[in-house]
């Protein structure tokens, strides 16, 4: 079954003349703050935006390949996916500076994701070949996490876009499944728009691994979904 109560994280592309909902928190708790882009994990991280105007978060799995969201490149005016060479990833971005910038060659977006409808959620993320390679470290895979394995969230999100924002202290929920089967995890990290995109970060060793790429939030609480990476085809 679908699950309930969730919605997409995409930071809007025209401001609003009123606060946009934040999907996702806890309104009576802040549990994200400010980190470091220059330190691992969070240096992994880049910004995806489009020409169209959609702003995410990605992860670099490889110099030249980012993990995403398939609904940060769809355009908002038109519902059709961006075209590769009018996407940008931004690494080392903080307060409108960054440290490198690529385009994408060549988009894949996860098979079954409908642009149109910007779903389902077992199908929202995309691979993006670049261009050129980004320096930086690498992420590497976790395998499906159990419920209760500690995790951290992070990404540019709509109300402090230009920073980098992360839940550290937060778990996995649950694994499950929708009505493709494709795996999802439930979690309880704290992210609102712009997150869409960003690494679901576990321990793997004395590091990071990427186990999931935030997709949804719930409407009014803390946490939502991701996609799992596990069963996903990388290469």
């Amino acid at each position: 079954m679908r699950p309930k109560l969730i919605l997409a994280l995409l930071l809007p592309a025209v401001t609003a003349a009123q606060p946009l909902p934040r999907p996702g928190l806890d309104p009576a708790a802040e549990a994200r703050q400010a980190v470091d882009i220059r330190a691992a994990p969070w240096s992994s991280l880049v910004r995806v935006q489009t020409e169209a105007g959609t702003r995410c978060t990605g992860a670099l799995i490889a110099p030249d390949r980012v993990l995403t969201a398939a609904h940060c490149l769809v355009a908002p005016q038109t519902g059709n996916p961006v075209l590769a060479s009018r996407t940008h990833v931004l690494a080392g971005y903080d307060r409108g500076e960054f440290r490198a910038h690529a385009t994408a060659r060549e988009i894949r977006l996860g098979p079954g994701f409908d642009p149109a409808s910007r779903g389902p959620f077992g199908a929202d993320w995309a691979l993006l070949r670049l261009a050129a390679p980004l320096p930086g470290p690498v992420l590497p895979r976790a395998a499906l996490p159990a419920a209760g394995t500690p995790a951290m969230l992070a990404g540019f999100q709509q109300d402090r876009a230009h920073v980098l924002l992360a839940d550290t202290n937060c778990a996995i929920a649950a694994p499950l499944r929708d009505e493709a089967h494709r795996l999802l995890i439930r979690h309880g990290c704290a992210a609102t728009r712009g997150a869409s995109g960003g690494p679901l970060l576990v321990r793997q060793g004395d590091g990071w691994a990427i186990a999931g790429i935030a997709a949804g939030a719930q409407r009014q609480a803390r946490g939502g979904l991701a996609v799992a990476l596990e069963g996903l085809d990388l290469d």
